[in-house]
C-alpha cells in the first residue's frame, strides 16, 4: 500500500474512497507514485531472465538458449568475446555489471578468472550429484560443462613411430626432428603442462619438455588444426592437438579437411597410468550477479542429459556427467581412460608451467 504524508495527516492510497480526497492534485501524485513503481519493479533483479557473458562462439549453443527459455520461460542475454576480454568487462563495470555466469573454454580461464575475485561459490546438490569432482571447483566456484582430451597425432601412411603410448614419449630422442606443436603461450599446452607438474614436480616437468624442444621439427607455430594438416602433409611425424578439431576436420564437407582427418591416427596417450589429459569448457557464477537464482538454475539446466548432450555435441566435445556418451564424430577417435585431476589443479600450476616453459627454451 502507499502511504502518502500530508502537512502531518498520513493517508493511505487504499483509503481514497472518498472523492473528498480525490482532488486534481493528489490524482497526479498517486499517478506519479504507481508509475514510479512499475519502473522498480521492472528493475527488479528477479526478473525472468539471465546475463551470460561467454567466450563459446558456437552456434549450436543457441539451441541451449532456446530451449532453456521455453523450458523455464527466463530470456537468455548473450554476451559473446574473448576470455580476456570479458573478465576485464566484469571487471570494469564494477558492482553494476549485468553479468550472471562468465562461460568459457579451458580451465586456465576459469582459474585467472577466479583470482580476478569475479565468481562467487554455487551451492546445488544437483550439481554435485551429476558432477564428478574433478569438473567442480574444491570451493563451487565454478564448474566443468564439457571436456576436450589432448591427444596425439601421427602420419598413417608413415606408420606410428615408437614410442609412443605417453606424454612421456615425446621426449625420447628417437622422435628427434618430428614434434609439432603450438607455443608455450597456448592455454591448451600450459594446461598441458600443468598437470605435468602436478602429477610429477617441477623437476620432472622441465626435463620432459626440455626432452620435446630438442625434438622439435619446427618452431612452436599454428593453431591445433595447423599441427594436425602438417602431420598429415608429412611435414611433422607427430603432434599433439585437442580431439575436437579432429572430430571438426572428419565432419567438414570440405574434401580437404576430410582427407586430412583420414591420414592421421590418434593416440591417446598413459592409457596405462594417469590417463590422457583433459580440459574443459565450463562456468562460474559472478559475484555480483543481478540474476543469481536464474543463473543457477541455467547451470543446473547445462548439467541434463539434454543440454550436456547438445553442449558437447555441438562442439565435438565430451559430455561432463558420467554415463553419457556423445554422438559426434568425436566418437569415432574411440574410447579412453582420462586423468581424474581435478581442473582446478591446471589452474593453481599455470605459473609453474610457464616457468618451467621458459627455463627448458620452449617458445
Amino acid at each position: 500500500m502507499i502511504l502518502i504524508t500530508i502537512s502531518g495527516l498520513s493517508i493511505g492510497a487504499n483509503s481514497f474512497m472518498s472523492k473528498a480526497f480525490l482532488t486534481p492534485a493528489l490524482l497526479v501524485l498517486l499517478a506519479t507514485l504507481t508509475s514510479c513503481m512499475d519502473e522498480n519493479n521492472a528493475d527488479d533483479p528477479t526478473a525472468d531472465e539471465v546475463n551470460l557473458y561467454s567466450s563459446r562462439h558456437y552456434d549450436t549453443d543457441q539451441a541451449l538458449y532456446d530451449n532453456f527459455t521455453e523450458a523455464t520461460g527466463i530470456k537468455v542475454n548473450l554476451i559473446e568475446a574473448g576470455a580476456d576480454e570479458l573478465i576485464a568487462r566484469i571487471q570494469s563495470e564494477g558492482v553494476s555489471s549485468p553479468a550472471d555466469l562468465l562461460i568459457t573454454v579451458d580451465a586456465g580461464r576459469l582459474w585467472r578468472a577466479e583470482q580476478e575475485g569475479i565468481f562467487q561459490p554455487v551451492k546445488s546438490a544437483l550439481l554435485t550429484d551429476r558432477l564428478p569432482d574433478n569438473m567442480r571447483h574444491p570451493e563451487g566456484l565454478w564448474i566443468g560443462l564439457s571436456k576436450r582430451a589432448r591427444v596425439i597425432v601421427y602420419n598413417r601412411a608413415a606408420g606410428m613411430p615408437e614410442p609412443l603410448a605417453t606424454y612421456a614419449d615425446l621426449a625420447n630422442p628417437a622422435h628427434q626432428g618430428k614434434v609439432c606443436i603450438r607455443s608455450s603461450s597456448n592455454i591448451y599446452n600450459i594446461s598441458l603442462m600443468a598437470s605435468i607438474v602436478a602429477r610429477n614436480g617441477e623437476q620432472a616437468a622441465e626435463e620432459w619438455a626440455a626432452g620435446v624442444v630438442a625434438n622439435f621439427a619446427r618452431t612452436p607455430q599454428s593453431n591445433d588444426t595447423g599441427q594436425i594438416r602438417a602431420v598429415a602433409s608429412g611435414e611433422c611425424g607427430i603432434a599433439i592437438a585437442n580431439t575436437y578439431y579432429l572430430a571438426r576436420l572428419a565432419a567438414s564437407e570440405d574434401p580437404q579437411d576430410q582427407a586430412v582427418a583420414s591420414a592421421v591416427g590418434v593416440v591417446f596417450p598413459d592409457q596405462g597410468g594417469n590417463g590422457t589429459h583433459v580440459n574443459i569448457s565450463g562456468a562460474g557464477l559472478v559475484k555480483t550477479a543481478p540474476n543469481a537464482e536464474n543463473a543457477i538454475r541455467f547451470l543446473e539446466y547445462l548439467a541434463s542429459d539434454e543440454a550436456q548432450l547438445l553442449f558437447a555435441n555441438g562442439n565435438y566435445e565430451y559430455p561432463a556427467v558420467p554415463g553419457l556418451a556423445a554422438t559426434s564424430t568425436v566418437v569415432a577417435l574411440g574410447d579412453f581412460d582420462e586423468d581424474s585431476l581435478n581442473t582446478s589443479e591446471l589452474g593453481v600450476n599455470q605459473a609453474a608451467a610457464l616457468m618451467v616453459f621458459d627455463r627448458a627454451g620452449w617458445k
